[in-house]
């Protein structure tokens, strides 16, 4: 096993599709594509890409860690209580656990994530 692990921008393997489950969903009709590419430490920590279609979503982290670098598109994430933050291709973020507030894809975004 190599303890080295290059995550593919755009892997050659089909997605897991998805979309918001209802009580999520705020407006639009947003699709989810999964890349699925690594998890560690007895599946605790993944990796892979993630993209989705323009819609609006809550975002709500529970007790996860996320860190996302942004590829392609466009997105506005709204802190519950905060300002809206802009991000595009080349930004990078963390959602800390507790995180609450609103996604909002402008543009089809991918992006590379990890969770913990």
């Amino acid at each position: 096993m190599s303890l080295l692990k290059t995550i593919e921008p755009n892997p050659s393997f089909a997605p897991r599709e998805a979309v918001p489950v209802p009580e999520r969903l705020i407006s639009g009709n947003p699709g989810f594509k999964t890349w699925a590419q690594d998890a560690a430490r007895n599946e605790t920590i993944h990796t892979g890409a993630w993209e989705a279609t323009p819609g609006l979503t809550h975002s709500i982290k529970g007790e996860t860690f996320e860190f996302c670098h942004i590829l392609s598109g466009l997105v506005e994430i709204t802190p519950e209580g905060g300002e809206p933050v802009i991000y595009k291709a080349g930004d990078s973020f963390v959602m800390k656990p507790g995180f609450v507030g609103i996604w909002k894809t402008i543009e089809t975004v991918r992006k590379i994530y990890v969770t913990a």
